[in-house]
């Protein structure tokens, strides 16, 4: 396994120059490249152990397989798969498909990095190649947009970098495990990149424009796979050490309930989508021990809706109350709409009651109203009007081919928590669902409020930097565990 690991590791990177060479067969290389993630993603669950690969004994330098690396290399895989299909009959060059899989193997290599210097490189990786499929278009809007994402990006990852070189200073070793004993400064600066890259609380809210303002396949790798690159890091440290976990499950709660605050008031369905983004990756991370499975059941299901997005007839939602959608896509759009909420035979169901499950009891009530705010959320798409038409002869074969791989992971991936299907479970989320229905005819579904954008402004996205690192020191400050 060790050596298939290096291998599989290095093999999107060499792919991703041969397609330039090869631009004939691009498509076909980049798809077969996401397959053979996929395959290494079936063999880790597999396996009955970790794997452990030390490259550099003296600094710490270590590579992590295991079950939860597991659920995310198969996010990635079937999300790039589905992207490819759903570009194929596109006029995408050979150049983009570079990108895609180049931006693959770095966030693969994210999913088992266990130390923050090779952590730090993957994740810049990350940056360039995301910003230059942003840009792809070549817009002006497109370029600012990608820059915009590109500076935010690099001005946190020169904080996580001073952070990463104090755990060094303490230990000698860049190891995950080293947070332990390390300065306060060190944890507060290392978490502030972290938070930043995986869109977390108000440090993500460069993420609504980037999504918005990006293609509907990009903003599907942005949303499916990218933001958790910034995440798995901050699971993988709740899990490996009991005084991070409540920090984690903190910024958890408060990023389930930002993000959804925001979606039920917002009318545009890319923003509200992004806005959604951040708000299921507070999901994740407020029960990391199941956020594996979470992060799989996410990663189908935006991704599914970005593409969708990029057929609708408009982005405006009160404009899509008289556009009506045609049937397929209407139900498309209704079965990632039923996951997300939570609703039976979807993997959004057993991911929502196996998190639920892993709570502690002051996260409950909050958890419990970012549920609701799901519900009245997606009942937006759910509601749309919808006829038959002849519209889906528009529609490419490889974006049905996505669809199905999208879609069909969520029934698939139903079966790994079957224990889940038992009265009680059941009767909640659908509970939550219909008062989430209720409440979204009632009240939002009438309300025009417009929350200002200021925050979400460059400036004051670098600004909100400096008070989440004075957020974060405190907290570690207080307590006790840390030596200070």
């Amino acid at each position: 396994m060790t050596d298939l690991t290096i291998v599989w590791m290095a093999f999107p990177f060499f792919m991703g120059f041969v397609i330039y060479l090869l631009p004939q067969i691009d498509r076909y290389l980049a798809l077969g490249t996401a397959v053979i993630s996929g395959l290494y993603a079936s063999q880790i669950f597999l396996q009955s152990s970790p794997v452990t690969l030390e490259l550099l004994d003296n600094f710490g330098v270590t590579l992590t397989v295991d079950s939860l690396s597991g659920f995310f290399i198969l996010t990635n895989a079937l999300v790039t798969a589905a992207v490819i299909l759903n570009c194929w009959e596109s006029e995408k060059t050979a150049f983009f498909y570079m990108q895609a899989i180049i931006l693959h193997g770095s966030v693969n290599a994210t999913f088992i990095c266990a130390d923050f210097i090779s952590l730090y490189v993957a994740l810049e990786v990350i940056s360039i190649a995301a910003f230059l499929l942003i840009a792809y278009p070549r817009t002006d809007r497109s370029i600012w947009v990608a820059l915009r994402y590109l500076f935010v990006s690099n001005t946190a990852m020169l904080f996580y970098l001073v952070g990463a070189v104090l755990v060094y200073q303490a230990h000698h070793s860049f190891n995950f495990a080293g947070l332990r004993g390390s300065p306060p400064e060190a944890i507060a600066l290392i978490f502030l990149g972290l938070l930043v890259k995986g869109g977390i609380f108000i440090s993500g809210l460069w993420l609504p424009l980037t999504h918005s303002e990006s293609e509907p396949p990009v903003s599907a790798l942005m949303s499916g796979v990218v933001v958790k690159a910034g995440v798995f890091p901050m699971v993988r440290c709740a899990l490996m050490l009991d005084e991070i976990d409540p920090i984690v499950r903190f910024f958890g709660v408060t990023t389930a309930l930002l993000g959804v605050a925001y979606a039920v008031f917002e009318k545009d369905t890319k923003r509200m989508l992004a806005f959604h983004t951040i708000s299921q990756l507070g999901f994740v991370l407020a029960a990391p021990v199941v956020g594996g499975f979470y992060a799989l059941t996410h990663g189908l299901v935006k991704s599914a809706l970005f593409l969708l997005s990029g057929v609708l007839p408009s982005r405006n939602f009160k404009e899509l109350h008289h556009l009506p959608l045609n049937n397929q896509v209407w139900i498309a759009l209704v079965i990632a709409s039923f996951s997300i909420s939570g609703f039976p035979l979807l993997s959004g169901f057993g991911a929502k009651v196996l998190t639920s499950k892993n709570y502690l009891p002051w996260q409950v009530i909050a958890m419990n109203i970012a549920a609701l705010g799901t519900a009245i959320s997606f009942a937006k798409f759910i509601f749309l009007p919808h006829q038959k038409s002849e519209t889906i002869a528009k529609l490419s074969p490889g974006f049905w081919w996505a669809m199905g791989i999208l879609l069909g992971g969520l029934i698939v991936a139903n079966g790994v928590y079957y224990e889940a299907y038992t009265l009680t479970n059941i009767i909640k989320p659908l509970v939550t669902i219909a008062i989430g229905w209720l409440a979204y005819f009632l009240i939002f579904k009438k309300l025009a409020v417009k929350i200002p954008r200021v925050i979400e402004e460059f400036d004051h996205l670098i600004g909100v930097m400096s008070l989440m690192l004075i957020l974060l020191f405190w907290i570690v400050w207080t307590r006790s565990q840390f030596s200070i």
